[in-house]
């Protein structure tokens, strides 16, 4: 996991508002309070392109298991699941965003623990 993750200023609002409404786990809750206390605020345009945010489709690899699946992530409003896309506030989306292209998060999901590495993340405007 990067020292510090890397968000426009809209995401990093977003997620201190989905925190203030009680919407993760208290462990969630400790690792983005964290997260967000060291996190570099930069505008959209300014947002490195290996670096996940809304908009991007991401590849991800499990560790433990070597499973790779791929993640696109939109705002909360246009999220359908069974069309793949999933919400900036779903659990996949908190755990990476604003990490970037090799890092490792170990992410305490609904089914467990879990080691997660970023293969790839591809913008869409």
């Amino acid at each position: 996991m990067s020292e510090s993750i890397v968000l426009t200023t809209g995401i990093y609002d977003l997620i201190k508002e989905h925190l203030r409404r009680k919407g993760t786990t208290i462990e969630e809750e400790q690792i983005l309070l964290q997260q967000l206390r060291n996190a570099k605020q930069v505008l959209r345009r300014e947002l490195p392109e290996d670096v996940v945010t809304v908009n991007c489709e991401i590849k991800i690899k499990d560790v433990d298991t070597n499973e790779e699946e791929n993640y696109l992530f939109v705002q909360t409003s246009r999220h359908k699941e069974k069309k793949g896309k999933y919400s900036i506030l779903s659990p996949m989306a908190l755990a990476t965003v604003g990490n970037k292209v090799g890092d490792v998060i170990n992410w305490p999901f609904k089914e467990g623990e879990k080691k997660i590495e970023i293969l790839s993340v591809e913008h869409y405007n």
